[in-house]
């Protein structure tokens, strides 16, 4: 086998798993991304706007994780989180019902389903 082989792991959101299984979805890809070059993207979409996180190691402990965060309407941001932070982000994700988010902003019905990504860091949208 190819030490180069990356993971990769693409989804809608599973908004319909039960706890349990978000949260251990969200740990095998945190733990993926401090064993490979892989970085984890949740794209969020809803009817005239979009978000994108994304997070990448930002060590080889695999306690901090460099993160990018766009939003369509303000552009690019970029900071560090701990490994804590980035885990319950995904998991509120995750966990959000697909109405209880375009009910917050104003908007009938997403436009498109929310994904999670896991990918080679070389294909990550960057600043």
């Amino acid at each position: 086998m190819n030490s180069t082989a990356v993971w990769r792991f693409n989804t809608a959101v599973p908004t319909d798993w039960d706890h349990a299984s978000v949260v251990a979805l969200v740990e095998c890809a945190l733990v993926e991304l401090t064993h490979e070059a892989v970085g984890a993207v949740f794209v969020s979409r809803q009817v005239g706007r979009s978000t994108r996180t994304q997070y990448v190691a930002a060590g080889v402990v695999g306690e901090q994780f460099q993160k990018w965060h766009f939003d369509d309407r303000l552009g690019w941001h970029e900071t560090t989180a701990p490994r804590r932070m980035a885990r319950d982000e995904f998991i509120t994700q995750f966990t959000r019902s697909p109405s209880t988010s375009t009910e917050r902003a104003g908007e009938g019905v997403a436009s498109e389903l929310d994904i999670f990504v896991v990918k080679p860091v070389r294909e990550l949208r960057t600043p």
